[in-house]
């Protein structure tokens, strides 16, 4: 009984079992079913085929260096089994549920063509998920069928070479929470999106479930509509070189989830910085090249959040609120380019993370704080162009992470032992220019001095090459201008940096000459040489053909211009003016490279005729080949310039006629054609040969004859308009794009102007200044009423001429002039009292004619020396010895209300007493001054309205 009863029991536990597998291998089937995923649907797939087809992968449609062609994996059906279903194609994602393609995430996919509304993309109409940045759509417009993607949550086209206007049906996509339409631009950076119709406005009031919105770097000219603060979402918000002007709206700052803030590159862009609460959760801050200012409020130190704080190039003022070192997190900080005065908090130094920092290019004071060495993180200090004094501190060399230093442009005191850098073996930018300290050389060849890319030792009083130059094999930037180095280059600089040197400059020095001057420099990339302003002798260095810039202006260079030289074909600016080079030029030199903008060849002894010049197209903005012996006519050729800005050939022995057929040239500001062998009249005005831009002209000292060109004057149409403020100078722009960096640097025109012994020097020349010198020729007859009509003329010399009849009374509506000299005429008449309108006016010469009556009384005429009147027997006046008989003769001046304006246009003359000699004689020699002419002034709009801050530029590269 009992072994029934065990038997029974152990048949129904086998039973139990039994029903138990079958249970579990039912619901493992089910279970497993339940985790395939449904192929993707027909149609869907043959839309993305469609889509894939009408693109071709070209390698360089994505800059991303990861980038590959993603929809190269997909296939149909008859190209191979397993990847004919869509879902597990690469970029492409399905629901799990249904099947249907919800993701198309193809950034960077290397896609190349053209996309319109009928494109196959159109037809995934469950997309939630789209990203095509980083391909090359080839300006196509974003298309308006994008509209029927109504379940768009994501959508990138960033980056994608799209044009045209952002189209309305994107306002409809009501489900959007991440939008980046950044970066469609054309090659040189310029918008080609354009965001105006709809508006700003209109897409923030649409899509109001925006948490991300990126759109730098399109065109959006407008405000900064309230609405933005409106979304109460939003994490990220970019709008980086948008051409947004006005004010700010401060509501932004408190958005409740903000995270990352980024209006970069809006120069109109105004604002001030709120009172910040602790509850913000700002992460990065980037306000740089806008019109921000005011102070930094001391409540900025409760943003515990922040990593990156960047308000570079603003407005503000007030001191460094020494809250900033509550910010622990903060890992960078950008100050550069504002107005910030006092010391340099030294709560900076609880900044422990800080890999970053940069106060360059401010007013701060004091000395350096030995705690930042407490920022053993940091890897770029920056605190150049400050008023910092005292000894730099040896603890800032012990941040052994430091990659780049630059201290340049302070009021340093005491001795930097070179030594102290061979502890930061991770340093490669270093810059210790002009701050007023002596370094000491650095002795030793041990390998462990760091391996640096930028050197700037310029003004540090230097008198021979430090030896660490021998072991820097990775230079890319050496400057070393401006010391007291004297002897030759030494053979060994020709091995340093061989294969990386880019730029060098050895200007300013006392140089001799070459120690074993290789037929070409050996630097395969050099891009830049500066070598002028030393005294080296001997032939002509060669730089390789990789060069832009090469300048040897001011030595004793000797022999023939070498025939190597044409193998330069990259040159944008050749200055070889102020040696004793001569010979004649060798034909290619003005037209073997297109990019050539500055070709100066003054002051030295070439000779022969000038060669043809511009016989291809061209850039050239700048030829001076002044104070030469070149003979022969002007090359008709150089009407091909049409981009010359200036022509300088004085002091040469040029026999032609007055070159009329250069006035077809629309941009030529600069013609200076004095003391050469110019003849004949200038003859009548022609349509097609206007000078339309004519700023400055110089014909003095040559023998044209005839009457004075009235018609000129009545069309010389930018010698008519004042100028308010003087805010640009003539100048030429060279720039040049060089791996990893680019620089412009402004090539200044100077001006030397000498009458009757004084001379008045101009280091920068106005784009405002005028100036007519017809003087030392025949020319003969009536001086042109029309002249009057030139009001901005600032100079005008027509002394030493057969000029006769009288001084014309409209000469007096020449408000702006300074200089007047009508001397050695034949002149008669009175002296026209309207001349006394002229307020400006520094220097008047009418001697040696047959002028009669009373000299004006009133103005600048009770300034003037007896001597500009003298050779007159019929002038009298308080000016002179002969007093008028009869006071009626000097009538009170009438007061013309033009004679009541201010002084604020008017010229910073320089001038020193220079020689004897009658007349004008203007010389024109070109510079790299950057700075004198106006000091503060040329700083605050070319440091702040103009630059934008490079890395190269915050290192202090000189140009």
């Amino acid at each position: 009984m009992g072994s029934a009863l065990c038997l029974f029991m152990f048949m129904n536990f086998l039973l139990f079992l039994s029903s138990f597998n079958l249970v579990m291998a039912d619901s493992n089937s089910t279970f497993s079913s339940s985790l395939q995923q449904p192929l993707c649907h027909d149609s869907e797939r043959f839309a993305l085929l469609q889509f894939k087809q009408s693109f071709l992968i070209d390698e360089q449609a994505s800059s991303d260096p990861s980038a590959y062609p993603k929809v190269a994996t997909w296939k149909s059906h008859g190209e191979g089994g397993e990847g004919s279903d869509c879902c597990s194609w690469d970029g492409v994602e399905c629901d799990l549920e249904t099947g249907h393609v919800i993701g198309l995430h193809l950034a960077s996919s290397c896609l190349y063509g053209s996309i319109n509304s009928s494109s196959a993309l159109f037809n995934l109409v469950h997309l939630r998920k789209l990203d095509l940045s980083d391909n090359y759509f080839n300006y196509s417009e974003i298309p308006f069928a994008f509209g029927k993607l109504s379940w768009l949550r994501s959508l990138n086209l960033s980056y994608s070479a799209f044009f045209g206007r952002i189209p309305m049906e994107l306002l409809v996509l009501h489900e959007l929470v991440f939008l980046d339409l950044s970066g469609n631009s054309d090659p040189s950076g310029n918008p080609t999106l354009m965001l105006q119709k709809p508006s700003l406005r209109n897409l923030v009031q649409n899509l109001t479930h925006l948490k991300t919105l990126h759109l730098s770097q399109l065109d959006i000219s407008s405000t900064i509509p309230h609405e933005l603060a409106n979304l109460s979402s939003l994490t990220h918000l970019f709008l980086d070189e948008c051409g947004l002007y006005g004010e700010f709206p401060m509501s932004i700052f408190k958005l409740p989830s903000l995270q990352y803030l980024s209006v970069r590159d809006n120069p109109d862009l105004i604002g001030y910085l709120p009172e910040f609460e602790e509850a913000i959760p700002l992460k990065m801050l980037y306000l740089s090249d806008t019109s921000f200012s005011g102070e930094l409020p001391t409540s900025i130190g409760r943003l515990g959040s922040l990593t990156k704080l960047d308000v570079s190039s603003c407005n503000f003022t007030g001191l460094i609120p020494s809250s900033l070192g509550h910010l622990s997190r903060l890992s960078n900080l950008d100050l550069t380019g504002n107005q910030f005065s006092g010391p340099i908090p030294s709560s900076l130094a609880n900044l422990t993370q800080l890999t970053v920092l940069s106060l360059a290019d401010n007013q701060l004071s004091g000395q350096i704080p030995s705690s930042l060495m407490n920022l053993t993180q940091l890897t770029e200090l920056f605190l150049q162009e400050n008023i910092l004094e005292g000894p730099i501190p040896s603890s800032l060399f012990e941040l052994v992470n430091l990659q780049q230093l630059s201290l340049f442009s302070n009021y340093f005191n005491g001795t930097v032992r070179l030594r102290l850098l061979s502890k930061l073996k991770n340093l490669t930018h270093l810059q210790l220019s002009d701050i007023r300290l002596s370094l000491l050389s650095y002795n030793s060849t041990n390998a462990t001095f760091p391996k640096l890319n930028l050197l700037g030792l310029n003004r540090c009083n230097l008198t021979e090459f430090p030896d660490f130059l021998w072991n820097q094999d990775e230079l890319v930037w050496l400057s070393l201008f401006g010391n007291e180095i004297r002897g030759p280059i030494p053979r060994w600089m020709w091995n340093i940096s061989k294969e990386t040197l880019q730029a060098l400059d050895l200007s300013g020095n006392f140089l001799t000459g070459f120690d074993q001057l290789p037929v070409v420099l050996p630097w395969s990339r050099l891009y830049r040489l500066r070598l002028d302003s030393n005294i080296l002798q001997g032939p002509l260095p060669i730089p390789p053909p990789s060069t832009f810039q090469y300048s040897v202006s001011g030595n004793k260079l000797r022999g023939e211009i070498p025939p190597l030289i044409c193998d330069m074909t990259s040159l944008i600016l050749l200055d070889l003016s102020r040696n004793n080079l001569s010979g004649r030029i060798p034909p290619c030199l003005a037209n073997f490279s297109q990019s050539l903008l500055v070709l100066n060849l003054r002051g030295n002894n070439f000779n022969g005729p000038i060669p043809e010049t511009c016989t291809m197209p061209n850039d050239l903005r700048v030829i001076d080949l002044g104070e030469n012996h070149f003979q022969d006519q002007l090359p008709r050729s150089l009407a091909n310039c049409m981009m010359l800005e200036a022509l300088f050939v004085a002091n040469n022995q040029i026999d032609d006629i007055f070159p009329f057929w250069l006035g077809a040239l629309p941009h030529l500001m600069v013609l200076i054609l004095g003391s050469n062998r110019f003849h004949g009249a200038i003859g009548n005005w022609h349509t097609n040969f206007r000078f339309p831009n004519l700023h400055i002209v110089d014909l003095s000292y040559n023998e044209f004859i005839g009457d004075l060109p009235s018609e000129y004057f009545q069309n010389w149409d930018a010698m008519k308009l004042t100028v308010a403020n003087d805010l640009w100078y003539i100048q030429a722009h060279p720039t040049y794009q060089a791996p990893g960096f680019g620089l412009t640097f402004p090539y200044l025109y100077s001006m030397t102007m000498t009458n009757k012994g004084m001379q008045r020097f101009y280091e920068q020349v106005p784009d405002s200044f005028k100036a007519i010198d017809f003087s030392g020729n025949s020319f003969k007859g009536h001086i042109p009423t029309s002249i009057g009509n030139l009001k901005g003329l600032h100079l005008l010399n027509l002394g030493g001429n057969n000029l006769t009849g009288h001084i014309p009374s409209s000469l007096g509506n020449l408000t702006q002039l300074e200089s007047l000299d009508l001397s050695q005429n034949q002149l008669s008449g009175e002296i026209p009292w309207q001349l006394t309108r002229i307020t400006f006016l520094e220097f008047f010469n009418v001697s040696y004619n047959h002028l009669t009556g009373p000299i004006p009384q009133g103005q600048q005429f009770d300034t003037f020396p007896n001597a500009s009147f003298e050779g007159n027997l019929g002038l009298c006046g308080s000016s002179l010895s002969r007093a008028c008989r009869s006071s009626k003769a000097l009538p009170p001046t009438p007061i013309d209300s033009s004679s009541k304006q201010g002084s604020t246009n008017k010229f910073d003359w320089k001038f020193v007493l220079m020689g004897y000699g009658s007349g004008f004689v203007i010389g024109i020699s070109l510079g790299y001054y950057l700075t004198s002419w106006k000091h503060e002034w040329f700083l605050e709009t070319f440091g702040k309205r103009q630059r934008k801050w490079t890395r190269i530029e915050r290192m202090g590269l000189r140009s």
